[in-house]
């Protein structure tokens, strides 16, 4: 009975280190992430948003693959909306994340708690981020 007993544990300790040999080989992306100037919104989209939704905003960013689901093509937030640009969507998805399963969390990858701490100097920096950012995913917009 102890005998069987020790091949049980035996077997069941090998299967969890298995699972967690597994997990560490998963593929992960890192995304490095600089501050930027909050007043830029194209250099914030450049180092934030465009490693998922691409330089061009159409979702073909080099870590796009590692995304359950495509990033949204970003150019084609007017046509989608009758062709008014759905700023106020926007600023919320910006300011409170996705449930798109593609981000996993509510968070972006990339706007989630790194950028939350860098605005701990200066708290009105956050919204005159996602205002800046806003203002230049409206000037992409395909026509």
């Amino acid at each position: 009975m102890l005998k069987r007993l020790l091949l049980i544990t035996l077997f069941a300790t090998l299967a969890t280190a298995a699972g967690y040999g597994v997990q560490s080989q998963e593929k992960k992306v890192v995304i490095p992430v600089n501050k930027t100037n909050p007043t830029d919104g194209k250099q914030m989209y450049v180092s934030y948003c465009a490693p998922c939704h691409g330089t061009d905003g159409r979702g073909n960013g080099p870590a796009a693959i590692a995304l359950k689901t495509r990033p949204v093509d970003l150019t084609a937030l007017a046509r989608a909306n009758d062709g008014k640009y759905p700023a106020i969507h926007v600023n919320s998805v910006l300011q409170f994340g996705s449930t798109l399963p593609a981000h996993g969390s509510a968070d972006m990858p990339v706007w989630g708690p790194i950028l939350g701490t860098m605005e701990h100097g200066n708290p009105q920096s956050r919204p005159l981020r996602i205002a800046n950012l806003n203002a230049y995913l409206k000037s992409i917009q395909a026509k």
